[in-house]
């Protein structure tokens, strides 16, 4: 850990919408209070958003230059601001800071949030890239599902029509799978978490909040 008085934390966006890596850091921050310094990094070279493999593969090298820019300034943990979890497994080898993936923090915390936990992301070619990272983490059998709202990413936060249908998929998960946690499975998720009302015997996990808490467990 570096000599500053407060750890930092560097949220890397792998897309290179700049509006989703302010939204990150803002709810990154407000989670971590005075604990933790948050950052954000956009990954230009990047498409606007990660939705499947084809968009995932196109952000890799430039998610890899700004992991040795993070790691170069001296950030003591870091963020992959994807549900993809996109490149994590490449980066945490590289081992010189703990890396957290959202997806992996998401679904760690809504595991323990419940006796089952259960996905919503953004569109359906997201759905078996996150059932593939829930089976690499063991976590299958903890797992009711994962299943996507229809909206895509870069919509998520354009007004009461989206937030309408996230809902509604919340509702309609929470009802097959009742007392399940449902964690939001998208970045672009976490500036309208505080807008999704929790259905009945559910918890909401939003993946940016458990990620920031997680960097802190990291580095303790």
């Amino acid at each position: 850990m570096t000599t500053r008085n407060k750890p930092r934390i560097a949220i890397l966006n792998p897309n290179s919408t700049e509006r989703m890596t302010l939204e990150m850091v803002d709810t990154a921050r407000a989670a971590v209070g005075a604990l933790a310094e948050v950052v954000g990094m956009t990954n230009h070279q990047g498409p606007a958003s990660i939705q499947g493999p084809a968009d995932a593969e196109r952000c890799l090298d430039g998610l890899f230059a700004l992991f040795d820019e993070a790691c170069a300034d001296g950030v003591d943990a870091i963020v992959i601001g994807c549900f993809d979890d996109t490149g994590l497994g490449t980066l945490r080898a590289r081992g010189r800071v703990p890396v957290i993936g959202l997806g992996e923090a998401g679904c760690i915390a809504g595991s323990l949030g419940g006796a089952q936990f259960a996905v919503v992301t953004s569109l359906e070619v997201s759905v078996p890239v996150i059932a593939d990272n829930i089976r690499a983490m063991r976590l299958e059998d903890r797992c009711a599902g994962v299943h996507a709202s229809g909206v895509p990413v870069l919509e998520i936060n354009a007004g009461p029509d989206s937030l309408r249908r996230v809902q509604a998929s919340i509702d309609e998960t929470a009802m097959t799978y009742p007392g399940s946690s449902i964690v939001l499975g998208c970045g672009g998720m976490s500036t309208i978490a505080h807008k999704i009302k929790a259905p009945e015997r559910s918890i909401i996990v939003d993946p940016v909040v458990a990620s920031a808490h997680m960097c802190l467990a990291a580095m303790s």
